[in-house]
């Protein structure tokens, strides 16, 4: 805006006397000293210019009551500056204040000041004058101390300052009564004062990141306290008091050094969020863990009502390959006296026994051996058994050398969350083998030690037993406290001889040893199932009603069917007729649809769609390909490449996708062809060159290769470590047709688009090539990537809703659609994402792309933990360190004061949220929030 423009504006608002007036966004960087004549103004908005300094002829506007001078370019504010006393909000936001004049403290009534994001070292001591302040924000300075004065400031009840020099808080502090809200996040706080449990008023205190070891026990006294972020700080422990917190409803622990909780936790029954991520936490187990914040309140609160004790028992994995000596070694553990057998037979499936050792005169642990049957068709089916927090012993027969040790490291590694690997060198004829043990040892940090023995002799068998007591008993969970009728249920169904039990027989046991909620009983077996001491599959309608009390019950059965010669023969197909002879026997024969909903729960079989009755295991197919015609033109061409390629990727994918398998025929033990709507994909497992290859052929092709990353996604992800590439072919001239294509790793495009590089090199051609085409041709058909990546001036913004708020996210972008269609703004919600996309990845790239962030702020989004543990953290600190503008729309009234999101101006008045406004009202106030929005975006 020129000059001339500007002085028009003032003289006409002087003549009009108009109290109201926008002048945001207009690159401004002086006033003229005829601004002084606005002397009705009331309200003023100087946002988004370019501002340096204001004349002193500004100090005139003496009935200014509300003034926006946010993301200027102010170093310093005109003694003037003080005369403008009837101000009740001034925002000064993201400016480069150094100091504030001594009249500042002249505002007397003042109720709302925003000084984030300046150059503020000090504050002066007149600023405890504005005795009439509410709320203060002076997030991102370089504040190292506040001045005394400060407690001066009895009506304040908000008070942000976050990211800032604070190593310590004035004990005076206590005085500011009326606090309700006291943010501190990213300081250097290393203790608080006793005296802060003073401020019983509050309701929110952060102290995010932090450098705080211990609370105070007094924390007690804050009983109006509902949400406490301890996130980022060095907390060894937390006080029992913390229970007394009844109000509480957020509590964010993450990235501490909590090895366990109290049990006073329990008591905290209005808690909606609990974040415990990061924390070297043995209690509560990671089996309630993951369960979530009802079963840690459930499992606390009956620690609670009941004595404790503790669980001394875990679990040994043997495996390796067939004929090894993994059995020799259960039966040698369990007795030393063990005579090898001439024929010793191998194990078909997993056997379990059990092996009791003293831990001292009153107790003793107890190890269940799990022996794993070597064979080849037993591996991809053994991972459902390899379970977390155990200990692991690799058994290899010296004569043969023919253990992989890295394929039974890396399976070990990707299922049990770092278990100790011992590895048992078994010495036939004493015949030595060297281990390059330094290496295994530099490549998986689980791997403990190499032991011998000859079983023949028992030579070095007294030392793998001492190793084997030694880490057993030094795994995390063992000695855990547990609710006592907990161990009394376990120790009950261990002396059960059932190999199942009815749901209700389970229950009835529970009854009868203290149990009261069925919850609680439920809970249990869950845990148990976990611990893999029973199986209860709570998550399916037929098997809940079963609790297996003998898991080798279930798993003989299914061995019984993956080694039966007549399945074996007839290539993994088999009947319900078969089924029922398989499992003839008394034990099995009353189960017939359990076991097989068991085999189908495993992914071990499909039932052949045109064939009811009729089912496949994928891992008994013939290995042999069938003839089939393809055409190689425009195909659809992309690879997974796997650091290490676990057994039964394929034939769980192959499950998976059956309906699709075309004419339910072109299907072998490493590959398989599928047809929909028109389009064909051949999905081939290259196992020894660790790799997955895909092609896709027809005139739908994009939509089914979605499907088929959504599946193999789902695959691994259950796998927590699983190391792989998804490789997108070259498009060049040279690679287009070729079946060998250059490929480039999908998540390299990514990062190469994050960083506004928009080609990259082909290096068979050396031609540079489109990135974004590389991705589109690819993995969607529709346009919504390029406005996600396309080059811009980063005018996105993201939208952040609740899903339950669906309809609100719909008005506005109704709204926003004359914007988006002439180009002004682009907008992105997570309804963008397109099945088969990893949406983390889609978000963290909608959100670095973003200029604007609007939160539509409501109950519903604010009790959200995805929202807030995965958009929210990278939103506020972006707002922080990159100028993100955060704008947020109140949809209905919420306890938004409670959250870091009170430090952003509001699209639309808080306390008349859009729930409250008729529908013509409603339209009026989407329109005014999309106009804020494109300034925003245009700025």
């Amino acid at each position: 805006m020129s000059n001339q423009e500007l002085l028009q504006i003032i003289e006409q608002a002087a003549r009009d006397n108009v109290t109201e007036l926008d002048l945001s966004n207009k690159e401004l960087t002086t006033l003229p000293p005829e601004i002084g004549q606005l002397s009705q103004m009331r309200s003023l908005d100087l946002r988004f210019n370019q501002l340096s300094s204001l004349l002193p002829e500004f100090g005139q506007l003496t009935n200014l009551q509300s003034l926006d001078l946010r993301s200027n370019q102010l170093s310093s504010l005109p003694p003037e500056f003080g005369q403008l006393t009837n101000l009740q909000s001034l925002d000064l936001r993201s400016n480069q204040l150094r100091t504030l004049p001594p009249e500042f403290g002249q505002l007397t009534n003042l109720q709302s000041l925003y000084l984030s994001s300046n150059q503020l070292s000090s504050l002066p001591p007149e600023f405890g004058q504005l005795t009439n302040l509410q709320s203060l924000y002076l997030s991102s300075n370089p504040l190292s101390s506040l001045p005394l004065e400060i407690v001066q400031l009895t009506k304040l009840q908000s008070l942000y300052l976050s990211s800032n020099q604070l190593s310590s808080l004035p004990p005076e502090i206590v005085q500011l009564t009326n606090l309700q809200s006291l943010n501190l996040r990213s300081n250097k706080l290393s203790s608080l004062p006793p005296e802060i449990v003073q401020l019983t008023n509050l309701r929110s205190l952060n102290l995010n990141s932090n450098k705080l070891s211990s609370l105070p026990p007094e924390i007690v006294q804050l009983t109006n306290l509902r949400s406490l972020d301890l996130n980022g700080n060095k907390l060894s422990s937390l006080p029992p008091e913390i229970g007394q917190l009844t109000n509480l409803r957020s509590l964010d622990l993450n990235s501490n050094k909590l090895s366990s909780l109290p049990p006073e936790i329990g008591q905290l029954t209005k808690l909606k969020s609990l974040n415990l991520k990061s924390n070297p936490l043995e209690s509560p187990p990671p089996e309630i863990l993951k369960d979530g914040l009802k079963a840690i309140l459930n499992f606390y609160r009956q620690q609670l009502e009941q004595e404790t004790d503790h669980i001394y028992e875990a679990k040994l994995l043997i495996i390796g390959e067939g004929g090894a000596g993994k059995t020799t070694l259960a039966q040698k553990i369990q007795n030393t006296n063990y005579q090898l057998q001439a024929d010793e037979k191998s194990t078909e499936g997993i056997d379990v026994i059990q092996w009791k050792f003293p831990l001292d005169k009153d107790r003793e642990f107890q190890i269940n051996i799990w022996d794993f049957g070597g064979q080849e068709i037993y591996h991809s089916t053994h991972q459902f058994f390899l379970t977390k927090r155990s200990l692991y012993v690799v058994v290899a027969d010296t004569r043969k050398e023919d253990t992989d040790f890295y394929y039974w490291l890396n399976v070990v590694e990707l299922l049990s969350d770092n278990s100790p690997i011992l590895i048992i060198k078994n010495e036939k004829q004493d015949r030595k083998r060297d281990i390059n043990e330094r290496n295994l040892k530099a490549n998986f940090t689980n791997f403990k030690e190499t032991l011998s023995t000859n079983f023949a002799t028992n030579r070095g068998l007294q030392e793998i037993l001492n190793k084997i007591k030694y880490y057993i008993s030094n795994l995390p969970h063992v000695g855990v406290e547990l609710p006592k009728n907990w161990i009394k249920v376990r120790e009950a169904l261990e002396l059960d001889k059932h190999e199942y039990i009815g749901l209700e027989e389970y229950l009835d046991i529970c009854q009868k040893h203290g149990f009261t909620n069925q919850e609680d009983k439920l809970q249990l077996s869950g845990y148990l199932h976990d611990l893999g001491v029973c199986l209860h599959f709570q998550d399916d309608d037929l098997l809940r009603k079963t609790v297996i009390l003998k898991p080798t019950w279930g798993t003989d059965a299914v061995y019984k069917v993956l080694d039966n010669p007549q399945v074996i023969q007839n290539n993994g197909q088999f009947t319900r007729n078969d089924l029922a002879n398989i499992w003839r026997d008394n034990k099995y024969a009353n189960m017939l649809p359990e076991l097989l909903q068991l085999m189908m729960k495993f992914k071990l079989c499909y039932e052949i769609p045109s064939c009811p009755g009729t089912y496949i295991a994928p891992q008994l197919l013939s290995a042999n390909q069938p003839e089939y015609n393809w055409d190689d033109s425009d195909n659809l061409i992309l690879r997974y490449s796997y650091e290490f390629m676990p057994k039964g990727i394929l034939s769980r994918f192959i499950v998976e996708t059956h309906r699709f398998i075309e004419q339910q025929t072109l299907v072998w033990k490493t590959g398989v062809v599928l047809n929909k709507d028109n389009s064909r994909a051949e999905v081939i497992e290259h196992y020894h060159q660790r790799e997955i290859k895909i092609r896709v052929a027809g005139n739908r092709k994009q939509e089914l290769l979605a499907i088929i990353r959504h599946e193999l996604e789902k695959i691994h992800n259950s796998y927590e470590r699983l190391q792989y590439k998804e490789l997108v072919p070259c498009n060049c001239e040279e690679c287009k047709d070729s079946q060998v294509p250059h490929a480039y790793p999908l998540d390299v495009l990514h990062n190469s688009l994050n960083v506004k590089n928009y080609q990259i090199q082909c290096q068979k051609s050396f031609l540079m090539v489109d990135v974004l085409r590389l991705i589109d041709d690819v993995l969607t058909t529709n346009q919504d990537i390029q406005s996600t990546f396309k080059p811009m001036t980063r005018n996105q913004v993201f939208i952040s809703y609740s899903h339950q708020d669906q309809e609100w996210l719909t008005k506005l972008q109704t709204h926003l659609k004359p914007m988006i269609r002439n180009q002004t703004l682009v907008a992105w919600d997570d309804t963008k994402i397109k099945p088969g996309a990893k949406w983390r990845i889609e978000i963290k790239d909608a959100l670095a792309a973003a200029k604007v962030a609007v939160l539509m702020v409501s109950p519903n989004f604010l009790a959200s933990d995805f929202i807030a543990d995965n958009e929210l953290p990278p939103l506020l600190n972006a707002a922080e360190a990159e100028g993100l503008t955060i704008i947020w729309i109140p949809l209905s009234f919420s306890s938004y004061e409670e959250t870091e999101i009170a430090e952003y101006q509001a699209a639309h008045e808080p306390k008349n949220p859009l729930k409250k406004l008729s529908e013509s009202e409603l339209d009026e106030a989407l329109v005014n929030i999309c106009k804020k929005i494109k300034v925003a975006v245009n700025s």
